[in-house]
């Protein structure tokens, strides 16, 4: 037996004991983003022996989309317990908009989403959203994994390294993220999203942050914000000014920051975040895909056309495959 709620705060999250699953898994960023202006559907499902899950969503008219912001790599279920009831969440969610609008999709989750929409008379689309590039460290020092970077890479590392001056710091640090701030403005970078809600996150992620910057002749160049948790470390921002590219200071700060979270902090996974940028691919050496999940009930008329497109575009597809 599964006991379905629904609630219209996060609130009703913050007693429930969920599993943290990264810095965009846990009630604490789905908090955040309802103190930013986020008007939520919380579901819970849980079983009498206590296991549960939970989406957090939100209402665009009869559409339900992920609750999260541009600064997420992904939009997670929330879990807790053995074999947490997510498919009877997800069936149950399928009951609740006449269309779902999902994306930035772990694979997993992805097809238990479009497994449940179609079981729930939905017609579905199923389709690659983003590319997540990776790193796994698989035991590896610094020294063993920087070996095994592109000779070009390694080349600009060994010729422009001296140049800067690095700091890293494992806490909050006014003057690093003012430092940041300012170096954004004037990186390649397109316009934050929120930086109030930047701010916020990176302050607000303690002892997991690693906030670090590149100084040439005493004058901040780069900047990066990472985090570290559960084995992982997550690269949110980073940015460098145009007039110091020469000196390729960004590189150097990013090898700064990889020795630190693989010698010092252990981890034995990197995420680069979402896009795939070809500089990414020189750190990492893996790749996850993103998904996106658009599903429409079949009973409302409303959705028709689109069913309709997406039926063509399916037989365009499978003509395609013979």
């Amino acid at each position: 037996m599964v006991e379905i709620r629904y609630h219209a705060s996060v609130k009703a999250l913050q007693a429930s004991d969920f599993e943290r699953a990264g810095p965009f898994g846990c009630v604490e960023w789905f908090a955040q983003l309802e103190d930013f202006g986020l008007k939520p559907l919380v579901a819970i499902a849980e079983r009498p022996d206590g296991a549960a899950a939970a989406m957090v969503l939100e209402r665009h008219g009869r559409s339900l989309k992920p609750a999260r912001n541009w600064y997420a790599f992904t939009w997670d279920i929330l879990r807790r317990g053995e074999h947490p009831p997510v498919t009877e969440l997800a069936a149950a969610i399928a009951k609740q908009a006449s269309r779902l609008d999902l994306d930035m999709l772990a694979e997993e989750d992805a097809i238990l989403l479009r497994d449940a929409a179609m079981s729930a008379g939905f017609a579905v689309r199923l389709e690659p959203c983003d590319t997540n590039r990776t790193l796994a460290v698989a035991g590896r020092s610094y020294a063993e994994y920087h070996a095994s970077l592109p000779g070009r890479l390694r080349t600009t590392l060994k010729r422009k390294a001296k140049k800067v001056e690095i700091r890293i710091s494992e806490r909050f640090d006014e003057a690093i993220w003012e430092s940041y701030e300012d170096i954004y403005a004037e990186s390649w970078k397109p316009e934050e999203g929120d930086p109030d809600f930047l701010r916020r996150f990176a302050h607000e992620q303690g002892d997991l942050i690693r906030l670090a910057c590149a100084y040439a002749e005493g004058a901040p160049v780069a900047a990066q914000f990472w985090s570290v948790e559960g084995g992982v470390a997550y690269i949110h921002k980073l940015a460098h000014r145009e007039s110091a590219k020469a000196i390729s200071p960004g590189s150097s700060l990013t090898a700064a920051l990889m020795e630190h979270v693989i010698d010092r902090d252990g981890v034995q996974l990197a995420d680069f975040g979402t896009g795939d940028d070809p500089y990414k691919r020189d750190w990492m050496d893996g790749a996850r895909t993103r998904f996106a999940l658009t599903a429409w009930k079949r009973s409302d008329p409303r959705n028709w056309p689109a069913i309709a497109r997406n039926s063509a575009r399916n037989l365009v597809t499978r003509k395609h495959r013979r």
